[in-house]
């Protein structure tokens, strides 16, 4: 769990992220900053920021911010209710991304996973996003991603996000609580 403390430096480096970027935030939008540890403990390795602009039963945008080497965890978007999971497309706006996916094992990995979790990452087709470039997950795809030496913000255009039915591949996760209140 992230402490206030953690958490609040965390929010100011993110948010100097986004103006390096030349990303606006309004004052209401920087108050909404999540950051997210995943439970683990572990946020300068393992671990998300990301800001949520819209978030209705049909679509979604968001900015995310990941710092240095910092990794979200390998997980898929499952069928939901009779729907199906959710649809995403990640678009780099700064730094380098390298995203996982299902398919064929990349001869080159360019990306580390963090210490004690090898076990929890399965999936190996490497795809490196510049800025301007993106790609699309479609439902239930297993993914993880992490960023490059400078770290990345991502943009993600979805259908519908509902992080509770995320399903990660390691167990020891738990998305929600961040904040230590």
């Amino acid at each position: 769990m992230v402490n206030k403390q953690e958490f609040y430096e965390t929010v100011k480096a993110t948010l100097s992220f986004f103006e390096k970027a030349s990303i606006v935030l309004t004052d209401e939008e920087k108050g909404r900053i999540e950051v997210a540890d995943y439970g683990l403990n572990d946020l300068k390795n393992t671990g998300l920021q990301l800001m949520t602009f819209v978030n209705t039963d049909r679509v979604c945008a968001k900015e995310m911010v990941l710092f240095p080497h910092q990794t979200c965890p390998e997980h898929r978007h499952p069928e939901r209710n009779g729907h199906p999971g959710k649809e995403e497309t990640f678009r780099c706006r700064s730094g380098k991304v390298y995203l996982y996916v299902e398919g064929e094992k990349s001869e080159n990995i360019h990306c580390k996973v963090p210490a004690g979790s090898e076990e929890y990452y399965t999936v190996w087709h490497e795809i490196i996003l510049k800025p301007g470039e993106q790609y699309t997950l479609y439902p239930n795809t297993l993914h993880w991603f992490q960023a490059g030496d400078e770290g990345a913000i991502i943009s993600e255009f979805s259908t519908n996000s509902d992080d509770a039915s995320d399903i990660f591949t390691d167990t020891r996760i738990k998305r929600i609580p961040e904040v230590e209140k």
